[in-house]
């Protein structure tokens, strides 16, 4: 039979973007520790309501990993202590019993608070729309050996594909910056034949749309990579600087 904890929790509780937040003190008892971090938060919420008072709200959807939908920093780490692991797959077997745990959202310019630990990330949505594309019309499928692509280009292009869009890395950052997720999103495309035609425009519209969406600049601390749950490389960033001066 599994485990259970007490924790305390501090909370982050905001309304709305034009209020002021503040922390909130939460006790989450006997929550069994194979539990996850989010259905931790499902029993504390649970109990706030049978108190009529106002659930946490964060943001979830697949809880497998996957989405890039969930997200916030807990003790002062993007998704949590465990490394490559997103916050919907830390559990709480890594947390001890009587832990205070402090939890808080994204903090970036560019990820304005909607409410509590849910933040907006249409930022990265409008950056993908400058660029993040393949326009070319392929109309069926094609054969896989049609076109070669270089093994190690392959393999890059793969790799920065990975990213889900989270966000950790903006929120890891001290400067809010967005690189090394506009930079996986300028990679994946600009390594393979396909993405060749629209390099320039790509990367060029990508950071545009970075940069006016008040992000904070690369001062390359590394702590992007290290937040990230799919282990996205620094190596993306200077990639996309050498296209960008290409263009």
């Amino acid at each position: 039979m599994s485990k259970t904890i007490n924790v305390k929790l501090k909370v982050w509780r905001q309304k709305s973007i034009k209020t002021k937040g503040a922390f909130e003190t939460y006790h989450a008892k006997g929550i069994v520790q194979d539990s996850s971090f989010l259905e931790m938060l499902d029993v504390v919420n649970g109990d706030l309501e049978k108190q009529g008072k106002e659930p946490i709200a964060f943001d979830h959807d697949c809880r497998e990993g996957i989405c890039g939908a969930c997200g916030a920093v807990v003790n002062g780490k993007a998704h949590g202590p465990q490394k490559e692991t997103t916050l919907c797959q830390l559990h709480m077997r890594h947390f001890k019993d009587g832990d205070t745990i402090v939890i808080e959202p994204w903090r970036s310019k560019g990820f304005p608070i909607i409410k509590d630990l849910v933040v907006d990330r249409s930022a990265f949505d409008r950056v993908i729309q400058a660029g993040g594309f393949v326009t070319v019309k392929t109309g069926q499928a094609p054969d896989a050996h049609s076109q070669l692509v270089p093994k190690q280009n392959a393999d890059l292009a793969m790799d920065a594909a990975a990213c889900i869009g989270c966000g950790a890395c903006v929120a890891a950052c001290p400067n809010g910056s967005a690189m090394l997720f506009v930079s996986a999103k300028v990679a994946h495309l600009n390594l393979l034949p396909q993405g060749q035609p629209e390099k320039d425009a790509r990367v060029k519209g990508m950071v545009k749309e970075m940069d006016d969406a008040g992000f904070g600049n690369c001062s390359n601390e590394y702590l992007c990579e290290a937040a990230c749950p799919k282990s996205i490389s620094v190596e993306n960033i200077a990639r996309m600087n050498r296209d960008y001066r290409k263009a």
